[in-house]
């Protein structure tokens, strides 16, 4: 049974979506990504990097490409001897190897660079619009409320805490917790666990079509694609590839814009 979602974009721009009608199961717990599907990740990790490479060009004479060059090389590095692991997100790990590397101390420049950039992160971070009423909406109408998301806990929980929102959540999930990212089911199947509920009565929320929706569905869960309309970054770079596309979902995948949509969507789904 096929049935269609329409709802207004951000611009105010109508747009239609195919549901795919499943067996009807209520959704009791709804469980959500963090970066770039609860707050703009891009632009606060532009902030960010723009901020650690002042530090970079004042202490080291590095220019802005040359840190950022550093720090790309220093994370595939990381990921090669790692694999899908948390440790990859540790963005003190990175810089340390850079030091190292670059034969500078790690005193003080190691901690100073960590902390400027996850401060300035968190400091730029701001919620999509609506999250936090959709969020008190369905938690008063008696749904469980979780997170599931790759990264290392500390920085997740900061980040939860910095947006005055971990309060408003049952449980989380890290990929550090899990010892799997994402796309792997036992991260999803870790939140159904915590959720009390079936992976059937669970509904995922999240920006990444493969990471997130499919890998979602695979596991067993229902899945939201979380697909917003963005403004450039500041310095004008293309969003990352990701989001290139992204209306152009197959039928058969829930999508909606903005969070206000995402109660009525819920409620679609379950008639």
């Amino acid at each position: 049974m096929t049935g269609v979602y329409r709802g207004q974009g951000i611009l105010g721009i109508s747009r239609s979506f195919n549901i795919v009608k499943k067996e009807y199961i209520m959704i009791k717990a709804v469980i959500f990504d963090i970066d770039n599907t609860l707050y703009d990740y891009d632009r606060a990790n532009s902030a960010a990097m723009a901020a650690v490479e002042d530090y970079a060009a004042e202490h080291f004479g590095w220019s802005r490409d040359e840190t950022e060059r550093k720090v790309k090389n220093s994370f595939e590095e990381i990921r090669a001897a790692h694999g899908k692991k948390a440790v990859i997100h540790n963005r003190l790990v990175r810089f340390q190897r850079i030091l190292e590397k670059e034969e500078i101390p790690l005193s003080p420049h190691a901690l100073k660079m960590y902390d400027i950039y996850w401060d300035t992160l968190t400091a730029s971070s701001v919620l999509f619009p609506g999250l936090v009423d959709t969020l008190d909406h369905l938690k008063a109408h008696g749904y469980k409320l979780g997170i599931g998301t790759n990264m290392t806990s500390v920085m997740q929980f900061r980040k939860l805490e910095a947006l005055s929102i971990l309060k408003l959540f049952d449980f989380v999930v890290s990929s550090e917790e899990a010892g799997y990212e994402k796309p792997d089911k036992v991260l999803f199947m870790l939140c159904v666990s915590k959720s009390g509920c079936d992976a059937s009565e669970c509904l995922y929320v999240g920006d990444n079509l493969k990471s997130d929706i499919q890998a979602a569905e695979r596991a067993g869960l229902r899945a939201a694609w979380f697909v917003p309309e963005k403004e450039p970054l500041p310095d004008g770079a293309p969003l990352p590839v990701d989001h290139i596309g992204r209306q152009e979902a197959d039928g058969s995948v829930l999508c909606f814009s903005e969070y206000e949509e995402l109660p009525d969507l819920i409620r679609k789904i379950q008639i």
